[in-house]
């Protein structure tokens, strides 16, 4: 069967909870953060968004913790996600959302 990747941070967190995963800037976040914080943000995703597995989501977030945890989350959710630059503005961030025919957009405030 195939594996996924998030079969394979599963298969982290059981072995190496408090293992460092991720370092940014002064914070760390280990294997058993980056879990909960995406099994939180899954059931925010299913709860309050209704989202359902097979929905795309468009995804505009700037390279943060943030966006690790919600990409697991989705991925969680069987929820394909749809990556956008935040650096991209204009007809090209119009062009992209298009294509990606995305049933929601998950934004940081200051995009």
């Amino acid at each position: 069967p195939a594996v996924t990747l998030l079969d394979v941070f599963q298969k982290h967190v059981r072995r190496r909870p408090h293992w460092p995963l991720l370092r940014f800037q002064d914070e760390v976040y280990t294997y058993e953060d980056v879990e909960r914080r995406s099994n939180r943000a899954a059931r925010a995703f299913s709860q309050r968004l209704g989202l359902r597995p097979g929905q795309t989501v468009a995804v505009f977030l700037p390279n943060e913790p943030t966006y690790v945890w919600t990409w697991l989350a989705l991925a969680k959710l069987g929820c394909p996600m749809a990556c956008l630059n935040c650096n991209v503005r204009g007809r090209a961030l119009q062009h992209a959302l298009a294509a990606a025919q995305a049933t929601l957009v998950l934004a940081s405030p200051g995009e």
